[in-house]
């Protein structure tokens, strides 16, 4: 299994998406491959926000060698899945993608908690630092009905 994580910088929800899925793969002895990506490739080559990595690190999980770049059309023929972490993300990767867009392999990734209602992950950049506690607290619950749900 390959799966991608997306979000729009690729430096703060998907990579403690990315770290988060690593973590539960580990514990569960799974061998599947975790990746993610950003839309905009504002940040390309820099390491997640330091926010990010500070709220990883108090759970366990270390991103701080993770290295942002940016999502590509390539992208669906490498990943078995893609999750977004919102919808926003999903119409970038479209048109980022073009005809290579693969709708069966993409969604959004609070829909594995809440079927059906295209919920965001909340984008914690411009907000304090409790906010990036709050995007873990979801993407962990998360990836933990993804591994219940594939395995």
């Amino acid at each position: 299994m390959t799966i991608l994580m997306v979000c729009l910088g690729n430096i703060c929800r998907s990579p403690l998406a990315e770290g988060i899925l690593l973590q539960k793969i580990k514990i569960a002895g799974l061998h599947w491959e975790v990746d993610s990506a950003g839309t905009n490739g504002f940040h390309v080559n820099e390491a997640p926000h330091y926010l990010s990595q500070r709220v990883a690190k108090k759970n366990g999980i270390d991103i701080s060698k993770q290295i942002c770049r940016r999502f590509e059309a390539a992208d669906f023929e490498r990943f078995d899945k893609i999750y977004a972490m919102a919808a926003d993300v999903v119409d970038e990767m479209k048109q980022i993608s073009g005809n290579k867009f693969n709708k069966e392999k993409v969604e959004l990734l609070l829909n594995l908690v809440h079927p059906g209602e295209n919920r965001d992950v909340p984008d914690p950049w411009y907000g304090p630092e409790a906010g990036y506690y709050e995007v873990f607290e979801l993407i962990d619950e998360a990836c933990e009905i993804l591994i219940k749900k594939i395995q």
